[in-house]
């Protein structure tokens, strides 16, 4: 891949999106064009053909979407199909209609079934019901990989879905009523341990296991597969290792040097029992993780540190 090509990432001011851009620019890429939400609202189809048709990008990375944890995906199951599946389909439409020679498309691993077996293969998509506390998002992120694999079907394109594992780092969300678990626990433990070490609070029985990827491996995962032609068009990205999330919890506690206890509210809904990815496919293709969990939390609590007066809702009591 030229370094001057040119490349869109959407969503370039989201976790995913920021450590694209900054990876791609690390590795020589200079011609990387954004456009804010006020810039460009993704959810209007006539906005993005025109910004498509205007900026002629030769590469356009999907990264744009509007996510959350269990409660948020709860609470507005009709946001998170809609306004999914307008973004994701506007930027492909566009893409194809524009003669876009390259897309990356990035999903989730809740889009396979709830029970499929361990670890999650790629060919385990459709083939049972979903989780339902996140079943809205994951829906709509199917059809963003089916699209993108309708189009290398029939016209041939160089149109390929990523699905990352659970993904934390810098510039995450760490609002409590929007953001995954990982971030969620950084937040209390620190609010925690800055109150008297009081106790935390957290959701579930802490049995169900999770995978990890820090968002820099993702980011490289995704330049990975723009300079390759990946000859599938479905491929799962993570660590290929899990944990309960207990445990993670365990970690985090220790990261932030909260010495208080950890209670667990088993009136409150786990999600999916397990969510191993297996990442044999893009192993096999010669792209593997490199930092490890207790590295990455370190550095994404760090981060969190040095950017606190940014996190509005955070309260010291």
């Amino acid at each position: 891949m030229p370094k001057d090509k040119k490349i869109y990432i959407a969503g370039h001011n989201g976790m995913v999106g920021s450590a694209i851009w900054r990876t791609l620019s690390a590795k020589g890429y200079t011609n990387l064009i954004g456009a804010t939400s006020k810039e460009l609202d993704l959810r209007k189809q006539d906005a993005v053909q025109e910004f498509i048709s205007k900026e002629k990008p030769d590469v356009i990375i999907d990264a744009a979407a509007k996510v959350g944890g269990i409660l948020a995906n709860n609470n507005f199951p009709y946001q998170f199909l809609m306004e999914n599946m307008q973004i994701q389909n506007n930027l492909i439409d566009a893409a194809h209609r524009l003669g876009v020679e390259k897309f990356i498309f990035l999903g989730s691993s809740c889009i396979y079934p709830k029970f499929a077996p361990q670890p999650l293969k790629e060919d385990y998509l459709l083939t049972d019901s979903l989780e339902p506390t996140n079943e809205w998002y994951a829906l709509a992120k199917i059809t963003g990989v089916k699209a993108c694999q309708a189009l290398r079907k029939e016209f041939d394109k160089d149109y390929v879905s990523l699905m990352p594992t659970n993904l934390y780092g810098t510039h995450d969300n760490f609002d409590l009523n929007s953001s995954h678990v990982l971030p969620a626990m950084i937040r209390k433990f620190h609010e925690a341990k800055l109150n008297n070490n009081a106790d935390v609070v957290l959701w579930g029985s802490g049995t169900p296991m999770r995978e990890f990827l820090f968002v820099d491996d993702m980011a490289n995962a995704v330049v990975f597969a723009l300079e390759n032609k990946l000859p599938d068009y479905l491929y799962n990205v993570g660590t290929g290792e899990d944990l309960t999330i207990k445990n993670l919890a365990e970690i985090i506690q220790k990261i932030v040097g909260h010495f208080g206890n950890i209670i667990w509210d088993d009136t409150k809904p786990d999600g999916t029992p397990r969510k191993l990815m297996d990442i044999s496919k893009m192993h096999e293709l010669g792209w593997k993780h490199q930092v490890n969990l207790e590295d990455g939390i370190a550095k994404t609590y760090t981060w969190f540190l040095e950017n606190i007066e940014n996190f509005k809702e955070v309260k010291y009591s």
